[in-house]
């Protein structure tokens, strides 16, 4: 709080100075110590440190999927991670990439606008040399792709950007399609020099080759969903996982999965020398079983129903007469356990 001189105080102070007891630059206010940052209107920063941190933890899981992906697809170890996510110019970026290179145009939908993904010659001709029998050592002479060259590269990225969906996933159903690609930067001019983008570097390494991996998208393009890049709605976004609508997927994807059902009559611990005394027409007395009793049900490891024995058709088949509640199902084990401990 602002102290308040009074009357007196300031004729005080007023006949000190003309008395030539003090000197007016001791009652200068003090100093503005404020810090002043440069701000450069040619280049304004379009996203938050925040967003910047949610694109990269976005690439750092398509980099795994990629890596995982090439792996399997060049049969050879492939290493790809994020090194850096930054903004700036377009310009800029296309001047930092080399000539010729592989840029691939990428079609963002349902995004307006294109994004350009960057591969490396050393990485591109790399991939080609292993996809054509190679060691996968690549060439220092470096050359525009032939059209078989391109063709080869068309699949590769097309199967990078099934991975960058995934990624996306948790953000936008992003249907990314491969639309031309080019080997000189100055013919995919895809926004104006100035505009600003946001430049992810993924290190990528083939083997022994190591080269860098770009992907650019204009602020233009990832506007509408520039407020989704936060990691409030990236973890909530997570959290959603767990909707009806995805555990009716996973029920769908579940009702397709094989399982073992036996009917089980009983069970006996004899040893390993009466087992191979048996003989067609040896009676097995199994514990705690009379004829006519139910058989029980089992789903996987997991007694579930009673049911009895029957024929369809030419078929033996069981047919379900109770469904065991939990306790009901802990009562049977124990009495089976009993039951092979006592024999």
């Amino acid at each position: 709080m602002t102290e308040v001189l009074s009357q007196e105080e300031i004729d005080q102070l007023l006949t000190a100075i003309n008395a030539g007891e003090a000197e007016p630059e001791e009652f200068k206010p003090a100093a503005d110590t404020r810090k002043i940052k440069i701000y450069d209107f040619k280049r304004p920063d379009k996203f938050s440190k925040e967003q910047i941190r949610t694109v990269s933890i976005m690439h750092e899981t398509f980099a795994r999927l990629t890596t995982t992906s090439l792996s399997a697809y060049l049969r050879s170890m492939v290493h790809v991670h994020v090194a850096s996510v930054d903004q700036l110019t377009y310009e800029e970026f296309i001047r930092s990439i080399p000539t010729p290179t592989t840029l691939a145009i990428i079609n963002m939908d349902p995004l307006k606008g294109n994004a350009i993904l960057e591969i490396d010659p050393a990485v591109t001709f790399s991939i080609i040399d292993r996809l054509f029998g190679g060691t996968g050592e690549g060439t220092k002479v470096q050359h525009e792709l032939t059209d078989i060259e391109q063709s080869v590269m068309e699949g590769i990225i097309v199967r990078i950007l099934g991975n960058m969906r995934e990624a996306w996933s948790q953000v936008i159903d992003l249907r990314p399609r491969l639309g031309q690609i080019d080997t000189n930067p100055q013919f995919a001019q895809i926004v104006p020099p100035s505009e600003m983008v946001v430049l992810v570097t993924l290190e990528t390494k083939v083997g022994e080759v190591e080269g860098m991996m770009n992907f650019c998208i204009p602020y233009l393009t990832i506007e509408p969903i520039i407020g989704k890049l936060s990691a409030q709605y990236w973890y909530s976004s997570v959290r959603r996982g767990t909707t009806t609508e995805n555990l009716n997927i996973l029920k769908d994807k579940l009702s397709t999965v094989d399982i073992t059902v036996v009917a089980e009559v009983g069970r006996i611990q004899i040893p390993v020398r009466d087992v191979l005394s048996l003989k067609v027409g040896d009676v097995i007395r199994l514990y705690n079983v009379r004829v006519g009793d139910p058989m029980t049900l089992n789903i996987g490891n997991k007694k579930k129903f009673l049911c009895r024995p029957g024929v369809v058709g030419k078929k033996m088949a069981v047919q379900i007469v109770k469904k065991l509640a939990e306790l009901e199902q802990e009562e049977f084990e124990e009495l089976a356990s009993e039951g092979e401990e006592s024999v």
